[in-house]
């Protein structure tokens, strides 16, 4: 592609996984509502979304390899579509094991965001993917921002309407990229070997990503900042209205908080920082930080503590997050770019799985700080994996 077509192309992708992460994000208002017709406890609430990530930490690596094969663009579309299949069942329920099968199936197509990343390094130079991996950041931001805001809206028609308006952003995302996104993996570098069985066994696809010399410590650094991440994600909430008597709308206003700081930092920040400092340094800037605003939020004793460690944890993960995906990019060759960014989002989601398992026994174990002193102890061993580790930005294209 040309560079105007680079930018028109980086463009849509970041409009595509805006409008993927908004309709997620629709759904978060209302989920315990709509479970609580079948269900009270809360463990199912938590069940519903460890089924997601298991179905992602399953296919994100196979539709990797689908995308290495047969372009990026097919696979989006499929992920796309199943999105909003899944989206629809959501809406309908009746049962609880549709529900639970809309959001298996969302998990089984979400392969929305690991495609993402691979156009992306399709049609970046190596040296600028960390700072356009950024634009999946700070499309994070903006749907974390706007998705449960606007699904608080459609709940005053009823429960079911997020999930039908999601299924229609869906739709909208999947129009768009039929008729607008071009293909960018072209036909030499794509895989032709005849594909087996055993090319899309997700645990082999896992068990070769961390085997390879190259990609195995920055895996681990992958994991175990994830870990620490998606434990403060699920309980958080648990954490403020323990210490600070918080309800849901003082939450969302935090989190609303940490969504705009995340899309300027990821946005606008990083792409001036990482072609000074690369993607190592950064790295590791990211991590510390984390770090302090772990301590900060363990330690907090006034709210408005808790917008500070938040501010200082948006710029932390601005940092490692990215520059982390540019390093894992710059490991693999075009023809890998989906399996294994794929096997990273897979990694990723199985810190979704037991990382609030881990938050949520820490915290009934030593007490709510818990969850964040051990996360500064998780973040801790992933920087000292990456000092470890041959500079991964030496590694040959």
């Amino acid at each position: 592609m040309t560079k105007g077509g680079n930018k028109k192309a980086l463009g849509l992708i970041f409009a595509i996984v805006v409008l993927d992460l908004m309709g997620a994000g629709i759904l978060v208002p209302v989920i315990p509502y709509l479970v609580r017709e079948y269900r009270t406890d809360a463990a199912t609430v938590g069940w519903l979304s460890t089924s997601f990530s298991i179905a992602q930490f399953l296919a994100s690596p196979v539709l990797g390899v689908l995308s290495d094969r047969f372009g990026r663009r097919p696979v989006l579309l499929f992920s796309i579509f199943g999105s909003a299949v899944g989206y629809v069942l959501f809406g309908i329920g009746g049962a609880l094991w549709v529900l639970f099968v809309s959001r298996v199936l969302d998990g089984v197509t979400g392969g929305n965001i690991s495609t993402a990343q691979s156009y992306i390094a399709d049609v970046t130079p190596p040296e600028d993917r960390a700072k356009s991996f950024g634009l999946i950041g700070a499309a994070f931001g903006l749907g974390f921002v706007a998705g449960p805001a606007l699904g608080g809206v459609l709940s005053h028609i009823s429960l079911s309407a997020p999930a039908y308006g999601a299924a229609v952003m869906a739709l909208m995302t999947f129009i768009a990229a039929y008729f607008v996104l071009p293909e960018s993996l072209d036909e030499e570098h794509r895989r032709h070997t005849p594909l087996e069985l055993r090319d899309v066994n997700p645990f082999r696809l896992v068990g070769v990503g961390f085997n390879r010399q190259g990609l195995r410590s920055l895996l681990i650094v992958v994991f175990l900042l994830n870990f620490a991440f998606s434990g403060l994600q699920s309980n958080f909430a648990v954490f403020t209205l323990v210490r600070f008597g918080l309800g849901p709308s003082e939450n969302a206003m935090l989190f609303v908080f940490l969504g705009v700081l995340a899309a300027f930092f990821q946005g606008y920040l990083i792409r001036r920082l990482i072609p000074r400092f690369g993607e190592r340094r950064l790295s590791l800037w990211g991590m510390i930080l984390s770090m302090i605003a772990y301590m900060m939020t363990a330690s907090s004793s006034a709210v408005w503590m808790l917008y500070a460690s938040i501010a200082v944890m948006a710029l932390g993960n601005s940092f490692a997050t990215p520059s982390l995906t540019g390093l894992v990019s710059k490991q693999v060759t075009a023809r890998e770019q989906g399996v294994f960014l794929g096997v990273t989002q897979s990694v990723a989601a199985l810190t979704r799985v037991v990382g609030p398992v881990w938050a949520g026994l820490s915290f009934d174990w030593w007490g709510p700080g818990a969850p964040y002193w051990t996360g500064v102890v998780w973040i801790g061993a992933a920087v000292l994996v990456l000092i470890a580790s041959t500079d991964p930005e030496t590694a040959p294209q």
